[in-house]
């Protein structure tokens, strides 16, 4: 009887296998990044065939290190960054462009176009989100417009398209033999292409992007099986859990009740609030977002605060200006002063997201001084991520009524103690972190999980959620607010940049 459960962990930098067991520990992992593709200021791309290579890889060094057999396994689920889409030929299996990453802005003016027409929430009530650069619709008109007879191909088929877990089914489940096309319902909520109350795909917004609807995945639940692996080393093992990554660890930390919520510290920082089985719009510049679906239950959804740039501003400051040799360097030159120093780092390199959604800010350190140091631009770039959770938890409260009274911590960036420390200050609450920080993969394990019979229930897995640490609030109020009020100044000056 197997004992295990795999899930892939396709972000945005990197690609993970992690192999858990009941108790939701890791048993195995393997990690390998990827090559970020910068061709113009503003575009971010990605090779999916590199991503493909990669994933395939750490499959087989994760259960050759456990020394284990793949019938060790339940099932598999996969988990991926959210709306970097990719276009792909049906009969070859090659993409026909690189993939076009979440944080890309170069549709901007198309965004700037569309919202002349109906303003920037144009598709909110049916959708959820607001036009913006980081949704997959645009990306794929894009391409279609972009390269040569491509539309062509799509409208007779031969060309298809998805969000990143689309392309990694249909590759592990046969590809141009037979693979499988689909994408689960929290991935579908974020290409802005698909109806919150039907679940389907909206006609009338795929004719007004210009997309035939034959190249678009079926639309499934996040907790299912959709069908057997052909890849030598899964050969036979059911694909039963699909989710986008902020869905995956809302999963991970268990949020199955209404207003219960998670953020998790990444590339990009997303703080997700379970609001039950109706969609909430959001008045504060948030998104509503499908949070999961498992088997034919009910649709549970949620309200997204999306932040573009966290732990991507401390390998920005290692790559791009050799601050720090490795981005955990960050915290120990962040310790190296007392304070900010007065500087404060708003990195809107790919425009804002909430609740401001400004795809024309760009990013700006502000309040240097001779004084100011690399210690004092290091803790700027910690604080950043602190001061853009606050904001989203604050929008939060305001859309749903409900005070947090703690916030659940997850992602690479909460073993960062300084930062941790300074989250739980800057908001006045408790941060907690769960002894299981890979929620991410975690979620989609307990997604494949429950489909399977390898988890009986929710209350089973919310059974194995334990703290690892809990940060208290010991800032006074008056430098809260004071250091908040500094953050807000520092915002402003970055919007309007571009013109």
């Amino acid at each position: 009887m197997a004992q295990y459960i795999g899930a892939i962990d396709q972000g945005t930098t990197s690609s993970r296998f992690i192999v858990f067991n009941r108790a939701g520990e890791i048993v195995s992992s393997a990690q390998e990044e990827h090559e970020q593709i910068y061709p113009k200021p503003g575009w971010v791309e990605h090779d999916a065939d590199e991503i493909w290579r990669k994933t395939t890889s750490v499959i087989e060094r994760a259960i050759a290190a456990a020394k284990m057999k793949s019938t060790d396994l339940a099932a598999i689920g996969i988990t991926n960054q959210r709306e970097t889409t990719v276009v792909w030929n049906r009969k070859t299996g090659k993409p026909v462009y690189n993939a076009i990453v979440w944080q890309d802005t170069r549709v901007a003016d198309d965004v700037a176009e569309f919202s002349k027409r109906g303003g920037q929430d144009r598709y909110r009530a049916k959708t959820g989100l607001p036009l913006a650069c980081y949704f997959s619709a645009l990306k794929i008109r894009w391409i279609l417009n972009n390269v040569p007879r491509l539309r062509q191909q799509a409208e007779a088929g031969d060309v298809i398209c998805g969000t990143i877990d689309s392309f990694l089914v249909w590759k592990l489940t046969g590809g141009p033999d037979g693979g499988l096309h689909l994408t689960d319902v929290t991935n579908a909520s974020r290409t802005q292409l698909m109806d919150l109350a039907t679940l389907q795909w909206d006609p009338k917004i795929l004719s007004d992007f210009g997309i035939p609807a034959q190249m678009l995945p079926k639309i499934v639940s996040s907790s299912e099986v959709y069908g057997e692996a052909t890849h030598p080393t899964l050969q036979g093992l059911p694909i039963a859990g699909v989710l986008g990554d902020q869905q995956a660890a809302l999963v991970g930390q268990a949020c199955f009740k209404s207003g219960e919520a998670k953020n998790t510290y990444g590339t990009g920082c997303f703080m997700l609030m379970n609001t039950g089985t109706r969609p909430v719009l959001s008045k504060c510049g948030l998104l509503t977002t499908v949070a999961y679906r498992f088997g034919s239950e009910p649709t549970n959804y949620a309200l997204e605060g999306s932040i573009a740039i966290t732990g991507a501003l401390v390998q920005w400051l290692r790559d791009n200006l050799g601050l720090i040799q490795a981005s955990a360097d960050i915290e120990k030159l962040a310790t190296t002063v007392q304070d900010n120093g007065g500087v404060y780092f708003v990195p809107a390199f790919s425009g804002l997201y909430a609740p401001y959604w400004k795809d024309n800010a760009r990013g700006v350190i502000a309040g240097l001084t001779r004084y100011a140091n690399r210690g004092h631009i290091a803790r700027a770039a910690l604080e950043a991520t602190a001061f853009q959770v606050r904001e989203v938890v604050e929008a939060m409260t305001q859309d749903s009524g409900v005070n947090a009274d703690v916030l659940r911590v997850d992602g690479g960036m909460v073993v960062n103690e300084l930062l941790m420390q300074f989250q739980s200050d800057i908001l006045s609450i408790p941060v907690v972190r769960p002894r299981v920080a890979e929620t991410t993969a975690l979620g989609a394990a307990y997604a494949a999980g429950l489909a399977v019979g390898f988890f009986k229930n929710t209350d089973e897995v919310a059974a194995n959620w334990a703290m690892d640490r809990r940060w208290e609030p010991k800032m006074d109020s008056a430098r809260r607010q004071n250091l908040y009020k500094f953050w807000k100044k520092a915002v402003q000056r970055s919007f309007d940049w571009t013109e």
